[in-house]
């Protein structure tokens, strides 16, 4: 009955492992993990899949013991947290501050369509088929291939789209004609 009581308060706050240890750990695993990420093709079409899901479950996972051996403190936890944060940080306002390095960051858009033309190779590199970038143009109201003069794979996965069609005049402009 003594044990539902008794608090061990130097195991929930005092780190079992040196503190350097544990920031150098989360360092290594954090910037492996994004060089992996960053260089995998990056199929994602502005959606989240099953497959996304379940490599983030399984990094976190084989992750785990590499960044923090067998910590059991709340202490080790939030090092651990914050050293990834820091990363995230420290990575984002290098891109921001350091241009050429944003390039490493997100990738530059993909060519996909040019002038009503597919860019099969482009659509190979980024693994989207003809079916799903006809399907990504009709939700953005194209109808016909022949109506995009660019369209774009972002960063993001997301897929921008420029069309042919003319812009209209203003009104401004034709009194002023």
């Amino acid at each position: 009955m003594d044990k539902w009581f008794y608090i061990d308060w130097q195991a929930i706050f005092i780190p079992s492992i040196s503190i350097f240890e544990l920031i150098i750990r989360g360092s290594l695993v954090y910037l492996a993990l994004f060089s992996v990420l960053r260089l995998l093709p990056s199929r994602q079409i502005g959606t989240l899949g099953i497959t996304d899901v379940l490599v983030v479950v399984l990094f976190a996972e084989a992750a785990q013991n590499a960044m923090a051996s067998h910590y059991t403190s709340i202490t080790e936890g939030g090092i651990l947290v914050g050293t990834v944060i820091f990363w995230s940080y420290f990575l984002n306002w290098l891109g921001y501050k350091l241009p050429k390095f944003q390039r490493f960051l997100n990738p530059p858009p993909l060519l996909l369509v040019k002038n009503g033309q597919m860019i099969y190779r482009h659509l190979e590199k980024a693994l989207i088929t003809e079916d799903e970038l006809m399907s990504k143009l009709r939700q953005q109201g194209v109808e016909f291939l022949a109506e995009v003069k660019l369209a774009y794979m972002e960063a993001d996965g997301g897929i921008s789209i420029i069309t042919t069609e003319t812009k209209t005049p203003s009104l401004a402009k034709q009194k002023g004609d």
